[in-house]
């Protein structure tokens, strides 16, 4: 199935499902994906594996381009609900990511302080402190787990080696509740492997994470785009629905989409 890449530093704004009208920041390359993770379902399509220098703009280059489209909304007088850091991969890769998040503050709080600053994670870079303070300074720190198993996270997920899922989960627990965590529930196969993220035994033991690391929000959601391979099956409403309960029943709001 086709993909799609975002081709500018600063895009949108784009009407989300979650986050209202929100005002896009790629800190990635405009022409391919760069990411930690190599999910089966992204729409931004397969993670590049050739050896290829990685170009990333400036974070100069980055306050200069959030900066006008902020001034241009503030003066006449358009609306954005969310700053929101996505784009072609990963953004906490960017080396100068808490950086940006500071300009970003700053410049929020002078031409939009009604927005929200959003970030969509994979959490993977959660092992260095500048990261996660960053996280910690922004309203909408959202960060995905989608497995409650090593096992089906790899698959779904495909992350470099080196990225352990429970480190990860330590790491989502170290916010202390200031977190939403988002998971995408999915079922198919790739390359001989099945994957089923709606299981009963996954289901269970993606509870018991998220009642150990207890974030202000679940946000549940289905496939919705196109993803690199064909093999996958979206999950229905009333699946969703049910997973939702179940959350809810730990006392943690969700949201489905």
């Amino acid at each position: 199935m086709s993909t799609f890449l975002f081709n500018e530093i600063i895009f949108g704004p784009v009407t989300s499902r979650r986050l209202g009208v929100s005002l896009g920041v790629n800190l990635l390359p405009t022409d391919y994906k760069f990411c930690t993770f190599n999910c089966v379902y992204c729409e931004c399509g397969w993670t590049l594996k050739a050896h290829k220098k990685v170009t990333l703009p400036s974070r100069e280059e980055v306050k200069k381009e959030l900066e006008k489209v902020l001034i241009d909304y503030s003066r006449n007088d358009k609306q954005i609900d969310s700053i929101t850091f996505a784009g072609n991969g990963e953004p906490t890769i960017h080396p100068d990511f808490a950086a940006i998040i500071d300009d970003t503050i700053e410049l929020r709080d002078q031409w939009m302080p009604q927005a929200m600053i959003s970030v969509l994670s994979n959490a993977s870079q959660l092992n260095k402190p500048s990261i996660t303070g960053a996280l910690n300074k922004i309203d909408k720190n959202i960060l995905k787990l989608d497995a409650g198993t090593e096992n089906t996270y790899r698959l779904i997920n495909k992350a470099q080696k080196h990225i352990k899922f429970d480190h990860i989960v330590d790491y989502l627990k170290n916010f202390n509740g200031h977190l939403i965590i988002q998971t995408l529930f999915i079922k198919g196969e790739f390359e001989g492997a099945f994957f089923d993220n709606t299981s009963e035994e996954e289901i269970a033991a993606w509870l018991k994470l998220i009642e150990e690391i207890q974030p202000q929000t679940v946000m549940l959601y289905p496939i919705a785009r196109d993803t690199p391979t064909d093999h996958l099956t979206k999950i229905d409403q009333h699946t969703l629905n049910s997973i939702a309960r179940r959350v809810e029943a730990l006392g943690i709001a969700t949201e489905v989409y």
